[in-house]
């Protein structure tokens, strides 16, 4: 069993509908290219990795790093892929509040649907909440769980705990390959911020204490996990450049916008479609394509469709519609055998990574954000505080320094 986790300042508040339709649509078709690629199981593994997932949340739009990207995604996903559960073999079950109580009930009736033995679904489903939220007390209070299965019997499963005393989430993620025991070290690779005293029961030199659990409640546990692996988001709400590589993202926005850079082979089978979708194609790429290492500056992907709060830009709606279409073409023609669309999109993220071995960013990653901001009527910019005069303000300051020459990119 693979188990990680992820640490995200609480963020309160709800998706618009705008996006939220969006981030369904996008979602649906970015899973759909990595089934049709490399099938199922790679779809669960990504889901199992918290910086993928994290990516992934910031490609759709969602804010890059706070807690609200895991009820959104979820959501998201279990609205596009739910209705073609059938054809793509993968149920996604559960969610927030009163929807993860349900999850058991859902799990049988995908067990009905597939022949699938939904009495033991239900079983991971609920051992896995009760250890992250009983056999590991870390100070976090377990308020989501969401189970993704395929028809195959492999799952994954997301959930999500709330500390409101330190103002923080943490998201686990498991994955059921190489399962060997719920209760004999399932998390390999879990470790939180310190809260104090762990209680972990799970651990491998914990299993004289099963029966007496009540006893070890009262003691300091004699080993901690040794191997851990950690993320902790930044309290920080916008995108700074410290936040992500900018060799990568620089030679990301060099192939979409120098004319020089650009794979024209992979562009030509992508007509119609501006440089600034290019930028957001690449991104999705790289979310489909990408090896795991591709995924440790997670920041990096919200300058695919920026995000919702305006961090770091607001999300440029007719780019994102653009991406979604020519996605979804791509995936369509795939089913039919007819792969050149999404060998291209797919080699999007071939060149950036070609063209990221030689390229030198200069320190003007302020000045592309504020690009963004100046163009943001252009695309259709919008956030949640469409109304707000301040976002007014802030595009209007960044189109005079575009105006005036002021703005210099990579």
């Amino acid at each position: 069993m693979q188990g990680k986790h992820a640490d995200l300042p609480l963020h309160y508040g709800r998706v618009p509908a705008w996006l939220a339709s969006r981030m369904s649509t996008l979602g649906r078709a970015i899973v759909e290219s990595i089934v049709l690629e490399y099938g199922k199981g790679e779809f669960l593994r990504k889901l199992s990795d918290p910086l993928w997932f994290q990516s992934f949340g910031a490609v759709l739009g969602m804010d890059w790093h706070s807690s609200g990207i895991t009820t959104s995604v979820v959501g998201a996903l279990k609205r596009g892929l739910n209705p073609i559960a059938r054809e793509l073999g993968i149920y996604v079950c559960g969610g927030r509040g009163r929807h993860s109580r349900k999850t058991p009930r859902e799990l049988m009736q995908v067990g009905e649907r597939t022949g699938l033995d939904g009495q033991h679904l239900a079983r991971c489903s609920r051992l896995s909440a009760k250890i992250d939220n009983t056999a590991l007390q870390d100070g976090f209070q377990i308020y989501l769980h969401s189970f993704i299965v395929t028809d195959e019997g492999e799952w994954a499963v997301i959930q999500q705990g709330m500390n409101e005393h330190n103002g923080y989430a943490r998201r686990y993620h498991w994955h059921s390959q190489a399962f060997e025991s719920f209760i004999n070290d399932p998390h390999s690779s879990v470790c939180g911020q310190p809260q104090g005293l762990i209680l972990n029961l799970t651990h491998q030199d914990a299993g004289h204490t099963h029966q007496g659990i009540l006893q070890i409640a009262n003691h300091h546990p004699t080993r901690m996990i040794e191997e851990m692996r950690k993320i902790r988001m930044p309290a920080h709400h916008d995108v700074k450049a410290k936040d992500l590589d900018l060799k990568r993202l620089g030679s990301i926005i060099a192939m979409a916008y120098d004319q020089d850079l650009q794979d024209f082979e992979s562009l030509l089978l992508l007509q119609g479609v501006g440089p600034r979708t290019i930028q957001s194609l690449t991104l999705v790429s790289e979310v489909i394509h990408g090896t795991p290492s591709r995924f440790e500056d997670p920041a990096r992907f919200s300058f695919a469709h920026g995000g919702k709060d305006g961090h770091p830009f607001p999300v440029p709606t007719k780019v994102y519609d653009e991406a979604i279409t020519t996605l979804q073409r791509a995936v369509e023609r795939a089913k039919l055998g007819r792969t050149d669309k999404q060998q291209a999109i797919k080699s999007l993220h071939k060149t950036a990574r070609r063209i990221e071995q030689h390229f030198v960013p200069n320190d003007k990653f302020e000045d592309f954000v504020e690009k963004e901001w100046a163009e943001s009527n252009l695309l259709g910019g919008r956030t949640v505080f469409d109304s707000q005069s301040r976002l007014e303000n802030r595009r209007s300051q960044a189109k005079k320094k575009k105006q005036t020459g002021q703005l210099r990119l990579f």
